[in-house]
């Protein structure tokens, strides 16, 4: 580089495009495979593919439908943010749809209670979300101390709190903290008051519908989540013990807290995931809640645990949610979609792995260069032999 070339800014030459590129090419490649093997099965049932993708795409695209796709991505993302905390650390927190279950039905059973009457609507909505954080954190617990105490797999046991939470909720709901509303079949937790709604926000034209307001905590929620991961101790401890957790405990962390204090933050976000509708549309805890925490995982895993990704792949399963309506009304099967969201997470996680191989080969080959003798240098002296004295 010339003496009045200025040198490039330091954010640019940390970009590895030998890295980057195969990256990027991973989810798309992916994708892809996915609509390829969709399309399979859609001729196979002498349905037109094209027809197909063509009216999700036209129903997909509709002021209604965005309102919709923006409000179930609200939802995917918080439990993918909740699950790509444990993600981070090598934990598969599998439990944040029993956490989310219970969280919100807590919350939402505290906050219609008749005793808190006299609390101001945003003082209850504030409620509502600290409560739900603290008893998905606390239900998260019992798999973060069977894990840490008797080294139980947190796959195993979040998987099992997540039938015996769904139990406990269904328990309450109807035989002690349920109310029925005249003509309802369901029970559900006391309606809150209209001044502890959340209001709407109006930020899609062309219909009078608007985007749950829970969106916007879900972007602060993502802004967290980049800033803890990324400029905080903790995000340093939570990344060095997923990488190789020996040499994180030999640098002075401590293995078993870090644990605990992932899985209590995983479970204190997933206590937030039903709160959008609850908070912004139905205004009572009803057991039509569930299933997203599931989605949660499909999300991290097609975001790649980064906080933008995961607001891609939200979005873009917001939009097969909605979209699969619309075969329904054309009379294809909806589940084209469930094999388009299965064979697209697959892919991904088949993708990104090849991807990370072709970049470590790229970043080994170019070590390789650097370290190698440089052109026209002398060679190295010949070894002093008895003969040659």
């Amino acid at each position: 580089m010339s003496a009045g070339s200025a040198a490039p800014p330091a954010f640019w030459r940390r970009i590895d495009p030998a890295k980057l590129v195969p990256q990027l090419a991973a989810p798309v490649a992916a994708l892809l495979l996915a609509a390829v093997i969709s399309s399979i099965a859609l001729i196979i049932t002498d349905k037109d593919p094209l027809q197909a993708f063509s009216d999700m795409y036209t129903f997909g695209i509709k002021p209604d439908s965005q309102v919709e796709i923006l409000n179930k991505a609200s939802e995917y993302y918080i439990a993918a943010v909740a699950v790509a905390i444990g993600f981070k650390m090598g934990l598969f927190n599998i439990g944040v749809e029993g956490q989310s279950k219970i969280g919100a039905f807590m919350a939402g059973a505290l906050a219609s209670a008749s005793f808190m009457s006299w609390m101001p609507g945003a003082l209850r909505i504030a409620l509502i979300m600290v409560v739900a954080m603290l008893v998905g954190a606390a239900w998260a617990s019992i798999a973060a101390l069977l894990k840490t105490r008797r080294g139980v797999s947190e796959v195993i046991s979040t998987l099992m709190l997540n039938v015996i939470g769904a139990q406990v909720v269904t328990w309450l709901l109807n035989d002690h903290w349920g109310v029925q509303a005249p003509g309802a079949q369901i029970k559900t937790t006391g309606i809150l008051p209209e001044e502890s709604w959340m209001p709407g926000l109006p930020i899609v034209s062309g219909t009078d519908q608007k985007v749950l307001g829970f969106l916007v905590v879900a972007v602060i929620l993502g802004v967290a989540y980049w800033f803890a991961i990324n400029r905080t101790r903790f995000g340093f401890d939570l990344r060095a013990t997923g990488y190789n957790p020996f040499a994180a405990t030999a640098s002075g962390v401590n293995a078993k807290k870090m644990v605990i204090t992932a899985m209590l933050v995983s479970g204190g976000i997933a206590g937030l995931v039903n709160l959008p509708r609850m908070l912004g549309e139905t205004h009572t805890y009803t057991e039509g809640f569930g299933g997203i925490g599931f989605t949660g995982i499909a999300v991290a895993l097609l975001g790649r645990n980064h906080p933008v990704g995961m607001a891609l792949g939200a979005i873009l399963w917001g939009f097969l949610a909605r979209s699969q309506l619309i075969l329904d009304l054309d009379g294809i099967p909806k589940e084209i979609v469930l094999i388009m969201q299965g064979v697209a997470v697959l892919s991904v996680v088949i993708a990104y792995e090849l991807a990370a191989r072709i970049g470590r080969r790229a970043q080994q080959r170019r070590v390789g260069a650097a370290t190698a003798a440089p052109a026209g240098s002398a060679p190295l002296a010949p070894a002093i032999t008895e003969e040659s004295k």
